[in-house]
């Protein structure tokens, strides 16, 4: 059950967050010009490249991977083919994922490698491979990990991950920072003293004086726990892997994200983060409203377009790793076949059980379907949208709508996963069997 009071308490989300999950959502935008600027300063505006590759490749544990390849590909509009290299392995955990290239890679592909851990002993195997059949290779991963001297060593283009203005370094002794160098123990520079600033400001908190350092927060050692609870689970983390690969799409010609667009998007979703915010009432924030809507709901994703698409496959992913709830995805107009006999079975909006009389207080709530559209561009006259608006009122069930104010397909992602990142958040937090 959501305890729904929670949602309008903001210093019992505070204590009730202690990953920091609200601060990684609110940071989204100074992850991205963190990232702009780490890979700037890896070269990646220098870059003369011949032409397009033949095709993308890109490999990364859970959903450091998936996501990546799944937004790389859906604003690539076909431009070019992008393809995942999904790991293999007997656990989830680093040590035990591998990677294999598939047998065409060659000198004409690209292989991207994104991960927040770099501890995975698969990836500089990959890099190895990679190396041996002459594809270029680009890795973003946390600086000082096993992973950047493999990169180094394949000749290949390393960005070091962008941390959070206020984290920690991520390779830190007994858990805590301990490098006088590392972000958090030492003063911010102007354009993190802003950001810090803008995060806290959406946080409902009063900002951190200039230069002043944020108290150390416990990090788990690398390669301990799990990537979908370390890694792009954790809102921000996908914009600090993702940004500087825009940046390199963007100088091959497949997905238009020039510096200044990336800054459009970075403003973007501070925007989103005022407005959906811990200190922002439930009946004015989108975030708080669409998880509420889902409390004692199985979610129906319905979505219109590859952007929208990807955004609601990223959305069920946090829902089962933040919130530990189910839910389905599908892409219109193949949704309303596909979940059509949901609206009408045991899960439908209307369904009760046979004894309207009985005594339900000692019953668990009955999931009912909800859904939830996502479209990416204005509804036009060939859009299934009004179809499935009508299918659900026919059916008495309750619908959600998610569409973005306008913008590039870039800025129309970053609002949708911002939302559903921090819906994804309160609905983890408040609920009561949350962990």
């Amino acid at each position: 059950m959501l305890d729904e009071s929670l949602l309008d308490a903001p210093e019992a989300l505070a204590r009730a967050d202690a990953r920091g999950l609200l601060r990684g959502a609110a940071e989204s935008g100074a992850r991205i010009r963190t990232a702009a600027r780490h890979a700037a300063e890896a070269g990646i505006g220098d870059l003369k490249p011949d032409g397009r590759p033949r095709a993308v490749l890109v490999a990364g544990p859970g959903a450091a991977g998936s996501c990546t390849a799944d937004l790389l590909g859906a604003l690539s509009g076909g431009n070019c083919p992008v393809s995942l290299i999904a790991p293999t392995g007997v656990a989830p955990a680093p040590g035990a994922l591998r990677w294999t290239l598939p047998g065409w890679a060659g000198p004409l592909d690209l292989l991207v490698i994104a991960t927040p851990d770099g501890t995975e002993p698969g990836l500089p195997r990959l890099v190895e491979q990679a190396y041996r059949r002459g594809c270029a290779i680009v890795a973003v991963a946390p600086d000082r990990s096993p992973l950047t001297g493999a990169v180094a060593q394949a000749r290949g283009l390393m960005v070091p991950l962008a941390t959070a203005p206020n984290a920690s370094a991520p390779y830190a002794t007994g858990g805590y920072s301990t490098d006088p160098y590392a972000r958090g123990a030492h003063p911010l520079d102007a354009d993190e003293a802003e950001d810090a600033a803008r995060a806290e400001g959406a946080l409902g908190e009063a900002p951190a004086p200039y230069g002043t350092p944020s108290v150390p927060q416990p990090v788990e050692p690398p390669g301990t726990a799990p990537d979908e609870m370390t890694g792009p689970a954790l809102p921000g983390t996908l914009w600090a892997l993702l940004t500087p690969l825009l940046l390199l799409v963007d100088r091959i010609g497949l997905v238009s994200a020039p510096p200044a667009a990336l800054q459009q998007v970075a403003d973007r979703l501070d925007r989103v983060a005022e407005r959906c915010g811990p200190a922002i009432a439930t009946y004015t924030n989108p975030a708080k409203t669409l998880a509420a809507e889902l409390a004692g709901a199985l979610p129906l994703l319905w979505t219109e377009g590859p952007v929208a698409a990807a955004a609601g496959r990223r959305f069920a992913g946090l829902l089962a790793a933040l919130a530990g709830r189910p839910a389905l995805v599908a892409e219109l107009p193949g949704a309303l076949a596909a979940h059509g006999a949901l609206l009408s079975g045991a899960f439908a909006g209307g369904a009760d059980p046979d004894d309207f009389f009985r005594d339900r207080v000692e019953e668990p709530e009955a999931l009912r379907a909800r859904i939830v559209l996502f479209h990416d561009e204005p509804v036009g006259p060939v859009s299934a949208v009004p179809t499935a608006r009508e299918l659900a009122l026919s059916h008495d069930t309750p619908f959600s709508e998610l569409e973005p104010a306008g913008g590039s397909p870039l800025e129309s992602a970053a609002e949708l996963l911002a939302i559903t990142d921090f819906a994804a958040v309160y609905l983890a937090l408040a609920s009561a069997d949350g962990t």
